[in-house]
């Protein structure tokens, strides 16, 4: 995924867009980036790798340095940022979240005049934010130029360009991802994540809609580009990437995640699939209040029969490798043996993607002495790999552990029937369940539905993107 941070005021903000950047470090794990501006100093910048040492650690040593009352910072799960850029458009910084699929084809587009070059990262792939860069270039003004880069690609972008009268904010066409204005008594700040700003003195000003991009400057912010009418907005960002305290078009990420656990329950309740455990459990972290919804909902105790131990591994899916990464995630698994043996357990995770660690959390259940281990995820199943962001993102739609388990069970010929099997009422939704809780080790398992996820959401269903469950965009 990836997060940004920006902030411009009448006096110095390099604290801000420090502090503000780093409370996005849950949305990516590969890169982490500042550029400020002063108007004496002109532009500074740096970047680090982030893999293994968080955001704040690596930056802190920089901040003597940083000084300016404009500046914005990035978290990417992808390439380094921010750029600086100089073209007849002047100088600026840049960072972008999203995915450019036809990158290649832009990329070569550009190649054919023999004219123009890229720098290239060692994997031989164009840094995105170069790319949009290159879009904008083709405009007379950095507006014109951001809706072009947009209308080109294929995907999503959202965008930040720090400039030295301010800063342009562009969200994408279709709103996948959120971007939020904040204003304090120095200046104004922009965000992904609204709780980001609330910590550092900030009030909500201006939720941009899709597509529109806004001027921010130390005294306010003005629309140059306005919305559009539809919007597409991830609903991922509330079910798994969003952090708690964080609100997207008016709907608070906790409160929907309780709410989710507390319809698939009642779902459960009506259905008579309830099943007779001893408590209810949330796979840590964003699985928790899931979890306590579905507990306040069922009349069963919420407990935890295991915690992750976070000081030295913050996040599971921080190593690149996938074999370290299995391994960190079974280091981290710290188990209350009082609360395991002999029970019968019902956990929530907040999705089941390609179930490698889940299958591993299981067996480790089930060797602390696990009666029965019950697993049911917070959203459908999830049937395409996104072509919008990077959650769920894959080489191919065949890693899904549901589209692995379709194929098993009918080959070709069962990817024509995605439908069925992500409907858990009819006869090929049960096969595909059965199998699953055979491969996986699990007593039962059960998904929340589309229209019930919809519901904990709550707000008008045809603005929330749920490609990657139903394949319609």
């Amino acid at each position: 995924m990836g997060g940004f941070f920006g902030a411009i005021g009448h006096e110095d903000v390099a604290l801000d867009v420090f502090f503000g950047t780093d409370y996005h470090s849950h949305l990516g794990t590969r890169r982490g980036g500042m550029a400020l501006y002063d108007v004496k100093e002109g532009f500074q910048r740096q970047i680090h790798n982030i893999e293994n040492t968080p955001f704040r650690t690596k930056f802190e040593k920089d901040l003597h340095d940083f000084r300016g009352c404009a500046g914005i910072g990035c978290i990417s799960d992808a390439d380094p940022q921010p750029l600086l850029i100089r073209s007849h458009l002047g100088l600026y910084a840049i960072s972008t979240v999203g995915i450019i699929n036809n990158a290649a084809a832009l990329v070569e587009r550009y190649f054919a005049d023999h004219n123009r070059q890229f720098m290239a990262m060692s994997s031989g792939a164009v840094n995105a934010s170069e790319l949009v860069s290159s879009l904008i270039s083709q405009k007379d003004d950095l507006v014109s130029g951001i809706r072009y880069a947009q209308e080109q690609i294929e995907g999503s972008i959202t965008i930040l360009v720090l400039t030295p009268e301010g800063i342009l904010a562009a969200r994408d066409r279709l709103g996948r991802l959120p971007v939020l204005v904040g204003r304090n008594g120095n200046g104004c700040c922009v965000s992904f994540e609204s709780f980001a700003y609330h910590k550092l003195g900030y009030q909500d000003a201006h939720e941009l809609g899709p597509g529109e991009i806004v001027r921010i400057t130390a005294d306010g912010w003005e629309t140059l580009a306005p919305a559009g009418d539809k919007m597409k907005i991830c609903a991922f960002l509330w079910t798994y990437y969003g952090y708690p305290n964080s609100r997207y078009e008016g709907m608070n990420v906790e409160i929907m995640r309780c709410r989710n656990g507390e319809i698939m329950a009642r779902q459960e309740m009506e259905k008579g699939t309830l099943p007779d455990v001893d408590c209810v459990a949330g796979v840590p972290d964003s699985g928790l209040p899931h979890a306590i919804g579905y507990a306040n909902r069922s009349g069963k105790p919420f407990a935890r029969p295991f915690v992750k131990y976070t000081p030295t591994w913050p996040r599971s899916f921080m190593p690149a490798n996938q074999d370290v990464r299995n391994q960190v995630a079974k280091m981290k698994q710290i188990p209350v043996p009082e609360l395991i043996e002999g029970k019968k357990l019902l956990f929530v995770d907040d999705s089941i993607v390609r179930g490698t660690q889940l299958r591993e959390t299981v067996e480790f259940l089930y060797k602390s002495g696990a009666k029965e281990v019950h697993m049911r995820s917070a959203c459908p199943p999830i049937m395409y790999g996104c072509k919008y962001l990077n959650f769920s993102r894959s080489n191919s739609d065949m890693e899904l552990l549901s589209r692995k388990t379709i194929q098993r069970l009918e080959g070709e010929a069962g990817q024509e029937h995605i439908d069925e099997y992500a409907d858990a009422s009819t006869e090929r939704g049960q096969c595909m369940l059965k199998a699953i809780c055979k491969e996986m080790g699990f007593d039962s398992l059960g998904y929340q539905t589309l229209d019930g996820l919809l519901e904990a959401i709550g707000i008008d269903r045809d603005k929330i993107c749920t490609y990657c469950w139903s394949g319609k965009e």
